[in-house]
Order: C-alpha cells, then structure tokens, then sequence
C-alpha cells in the first residue's frame, strides 16, 4: 500500500506541477511507467479523495488531459480574492503581459510565454478578472488555443483613445541581425 501512496503523490504533484495545461493520460503512464489499469486505479483513488467535502479541488479530465481545478463552491471566495487585488497596482509582471498583449493581440497564452519566458496563466486571470484583458477569439493553430486582447477597461484605464496611442516599440535589432539580413551599417 506503500506504493500506491507514492504512486498516488506523484501522480498529484505531477498533475498540479502541469495546473491548467493538464497532462494527458499517455503521459502519465510513460512518465511513471504504468499500465492503463494501474492509472485508472490511481486516478479513481484521487477522485475519491477529492469528492470529499474537506476538499477545495477536484479532477477534471477532458480535452485528453487530466487537470486539478479549484471546486466551484469557493468560486464566490475567489471573486473576493480577485476583487481585492483588483484595488491594489499592477505588478511588474502583470505590466509586461499586458504591454505584451496590448501590442501583439490577438495573442495566445504559449506566444505570450515564449516572450516573457516564463507561465502566464496566473497572470492572464488576474487581468482577465480585472477586466483588461479579454478573449478575442481561437487561434487556427492545434488545439485552437484563446487569443487574447485588451479591453475597453484597458484603454480607459491608460487613457487612450485607441491602441494606435502607445507608443512606438524602440527598434533593438542588433549589428549581427543587420548582418544577418543583409543590411551592414554602423549602430
């Protein structure tokens, strides 16, 4: 039984390791070398666990992927949450995802992530719950990923009348960029 409770803490740190992307099942049975019943096994023992009412999460699969999510009785709590924080200034990282989206959107969560190099998905819900960000659509791209924008509340909230305001990006193309496209000239 030993095992089990190992394979079983694995399974959750994996599983909130991987938050809202989720993991799909083949994954999880490459990574901890399991068969489909020794997972099946596992993930009915997690939900058992989660279905208890002293739980604030639960195990959702669709989409092929295994995700943990906040259960929907302390929703109205993390509107309060996100309310309060709504009042408090936005933080570094929160700037650098909104001027990201506000000068690429539409823009998905990956695009986003590649650029800042780090997660996003606490931060897009954070300015979701603000309310500016918005979803201005799905990608084409695999999987039809949200594509995101600012909102009304954005432009109110920087004053502008339209995007075409913000300023200009500043052009930091370097000497070997030049040189590699061809254009040789002193910076």
């Amino acid at each position: 039984m030993e095992n089990q409770a190992r394979l079983l803490s694995l399974v959750e740190g994996l599983l909130f390791a991987v938050g809202e992307e989720g993991i799909r099942d083949e994954q999880l049975k490459d990574i901890l070398s399991l068969n489909e019943e020794q997972l099946h096994t596992c993930i009915e023992e997690l939900n058992q666990r989660y279905e208890q009412e002293s739980s604030g999460i639960e195990l959702s699969h669709y989409g092929g992927r295994y995700r943990l999510l906040s259960k929907g009785t302390i929703e109205p709590y993390l509107k309060t949450l996100f309310q309060e924080e709504a009042g408090s200034k936005l933080s570094v990282a929160a700037m650098e995802t909104l001027a990201i989206i506000a000068y690429k959107q539409p823009i998905t969560r990956v695009e986003i992530e590649e650029i800042r190099g780090v997660g996003a998905d606490v931060m897009l819900r954070k300015l979701q719950t603000r309310g500016l960000i918005e979803e201005v659509g799905r990608s084409q791209a695999a999987g039809r990923p949200i594509l995101y924008g600012v909102s009304e509340a954005f432009l109110d909230a920087f004053q502008l009348e339209s995007l075409q305001e913000l300023p200009d990006l500043p052009d930091y193309q370097t000497k070997e960029e030049d040189e590699l496209f061809g254009e040789s000239h002193e910076i």
